[in-house]
């Protein structure tokens, strides 16, 4: 069993509670750990024995695309496509961040984190 990371993914999206976030937006970071078997791609050196990362980086931009009320929701469809696109995908862990959210204060980021397995 092996990792795929992928770190520090930014996006311009439109996400939040607020009229005003999902009017003008706001930046976004997503990071995503997923588990695979990855001994016959160390042999073969065959991209078509791996999961792809730009399939998973193009997953997270299209599903950061849509917008929604909850960054949980926004974390669901991405790993809900993810295991049902790619079946090697044995685990993944999405983290799903607002830059600077609008909560008072100086707060850096707002994430939360989401895992899900094959079943």
């Amino acid at each position: 069993m092996g990792t795929i990371k992928l770190k520090n993914i930014r996006v311009y999206a439109h996400h939040g509670c607020l009229k005003e976030e999902s009017v003008i937006g706001s930046d976004y970071r997503v990071d995503l750990n997923i588990k695979t078997d990855l001994s016959t791609s160390a042999v073969t050196d065959a991209l078509s024995d791996t999961v792809d990362y730009v399939f998973l980086n193009k997953v997270i931009r299209e599903e950061m695309a849509k917008p929604s009320k909850l960054l949980e929701t926004v974390a669901e469809r991405i790993l809900n496509r993810i295991l049902t696109e790619d079946t090697r995908v044995k685990k993944a862990t999405v983290a799903v961040s607002k830059l600077n959210p609008p909560i008072g204060g100086d707060v850096e980021m707002v994430t939360i984190e989401l895992t899900k397995k094959r079943k």
